[in-house]
């Protein structure tokens, strides 16, 4: 269960890994590009995002949803192409980021909180909901880096990645899609990783990845790893999929480098991982 096989090579900086429809969808983000690979390894642009792409869903109507990071916008593809859903730079202080679309097409949105790139201090952020109509407002305050992010198959729940906060954190998902009852649901401190892309798995456990320790994590509730997996560069983000939902699809890159160098070394992978348990159904 341990053996990570290659999957598609010569990417600049996958994420945001989602299955959907038999196929791997992607973030190439760099390369400001938005994937769809087949199990055979033969990948389509599917869409060119100027502002970066990162965080993929889909609406009600089963229309592809997409983060723009660096304009904070939210896109959809529609038949003659993308337009924008929701501007987010008046809620966002920072570029966003990746991205939960719940069964009602509410999208939860993450954003680093400062200049990363600049190397600025910390700094916490907000989570921005996108309602299907467009409407957009901050939900939840002080979030430490908010990255990926998973609704439980029931609809009630949203689990966080705070990639700075070294934690997961949930929330009880209101009718009207606002949050409450925060609380830790795995404390990550002392462990030496920082949470970044997640997937659910059918037991209700999540699987993460570490750019920090270079690994994939398979976490409960409350904080036990079950699994530690190398990765041989950065860990970014993972998805379970595949005819069975067994197949654990991980993204790797390198995180601390330009867009230029990564355009440039195209080290970006991502590869497969059998597992036991599937992923769980979507929230």
């Amino acid at each position: 269960m341990t053996v990570l096989t290659p999957f598609i090579s010569g990417l600049a900086f996958p994420e945001s890994p989602r299955w959907r429809d038999g196929a791997l969808w992607f973030s190439d983000f760099y390369a400001r590009r938005v994937c769809r690979a087949t199990l055979d390894g033969q990948v389509q642009t599917v869409a060119e995002v100027p502002g970066q792409p990162s965080g993929l869903g889909w609406d009600a109507a089963g229309r592809l949803l997409v983060v723009s990071m660096l304009d904070r916008r939210l896109l959809r593809l529609d038949a003659d192409g993308l337009r924008e859903v929701a501007d987010l730079s008046a809620l966002a202080p920072a570029p966003c980021n990746d991205m939960v679309v719940d069964g009602q097409g509410r999208a939860y949105i993450g954003n680093f909180g400062f200049d990363l790139t600049a190397r600025a201090p910390f700094a916490a952020t907000v989570l921005v909901c996108v309602w299907p109509d467009g409407r957009a407002r901050a939900v939840a305050q002080d979030m430490h880096f908010p990255n990926g992010a998973v609704v439980t198959p029931d609809g009630r729940t949203l689990i966080v990645a705070e990639s700075y906060g070294q934690r997961l954190t949930a929330f009880d998902i209101a009718p009207d899609g606002t949050l409450q009852g925060r609380r830790v649901w795995a404390a990550l401190q002392g462990k030496g990783v920082g949470p970044d892309g997640i997937c659910l798995d059918a037991e209700g456990a999540i699987w993460m990845a570490s750019p920090v320790s270079r690994e994939l994590l398979r976490v409960r509730e409350g904080g036990e790893v079950t699994h530690r997996i190398p990765t041989p560069d950065q860990a970014l983000a993972c998805a379970l999929g595949g005819p069975d939902g067994r197949t654990l699809f991980v993204a790797t890159g390198r995180v601390m480098v330009t867009p230029g160098q990564s355009l440039q070394a195209r080290s970006g992978m991502l590869y497969t991982l059998r597992v036991d348990v599937p992923g769980a159904p979507p929230g």
